[in-house]
């Protein structure tokens, strides 16, 4: 069984007990969050297609920690110019555990 759920912001294909990375959620570690946007749900070969989204559809998980993502550097150069710019950029992410598709 998997859904599609749009979670602050961006759509994901999500399974039971599957582990995900999502942008900045407000909310304590080990809390519970509901999201009710869910665009598609597959039950056991069963495809429920919303338009836009499922009434009464929602995904629960569990948020499991708040970190900071890679640092991706972002350079900025023009030839001949003798211009050079370096700047980097960490984006805050919380990693939550899907706990339950309904």
């Amino acid at each position: 069984m998997y859904a599609i759920v749009e979670i602050a912001g961006q759509q994901f294909k999500v399974q039971k007990d599957q582990k995900v990375f999502v942008h900045r959620l407000s909310g304590e570690e080990g809390a519970v969050v509901e999201f009710d946007q869910v665009y598609l749900k597959d039950a056991e070969g069963k495809i429920i297609v919303g338009a836009p989204v499922i009434e009464g559809a929602k995904v629960t998980a569990r948020i499991l920690r708040h970190l900071r993502g890679e640092k991706v550097l972002v350079f900025k150069k023009k030839r001949r110019k003798s211009y050079q710019k370096m700047n980097g950029h960490r984006q805050y992410l919380t990693q939550i555990q899907i706990e339950n598709i309904q």
